[in-house]
């Protein structure tokens, strides 16, 4: 019996990742997504007992700017999510897919075998990638 191959979330996830300290205020996310190129940013843990949480365009725009609130006077925990969920880098990109509908989700953060951040994955991208 042969052994089908899979597409793991680490051959298409983003290893672009940028971070953000949670008190940092939302005006301090928008300067780093737009120089970073990216649209989400991981909050880092405060310790090891934390965990990662993340802010995404979407948030600023329902929780900020929808709602008519200064970015200036914001803070990026104010509109995170925490805890953010995590697929690991080995999982089948069917599976993560899965997960994300799951929830409801458009991008997840990939962690390695210690929980630490190597990637993100976006549906998109694995959509793109399992439909070829």
């Amino acid at each position: 019996m042969s052994e089908r191959s899979y597409v793991k979330v680490e051959d298409v996830m983003s290893v672009n990742i940028a971070t953000i300290d949670a008190t940092a205020t939302v005006q301090d996310a928008v300067n780093k997504m737009r120089d970073a190129g990216v649209s989400s940013l991981v909050a880092e843990r405060r310790d090891e007992a934390d965990e990662y949480g993340l802010v995404v365009v979407s948030d600023i725009a329902k929780h900020v700017i929808a709602q008519n609130r200064a970015p200036e006077r914001v803070n990026v925990y104010e509109v995170m999510s925490k805890p953010v969920l995590t697929v690991a880098k080995d999982m089948n990109i069917r599976y993560a897919v899965r997960l994300l509908v799951q929830f409801g989700l458009s991008r997840g953060l990939v962690v390695d075998e210690s929980r630490s951040p190597v990637g993100i994955v976006t549906l998109r991208d694995m959509v793109l990638r399992h439909v070829d």
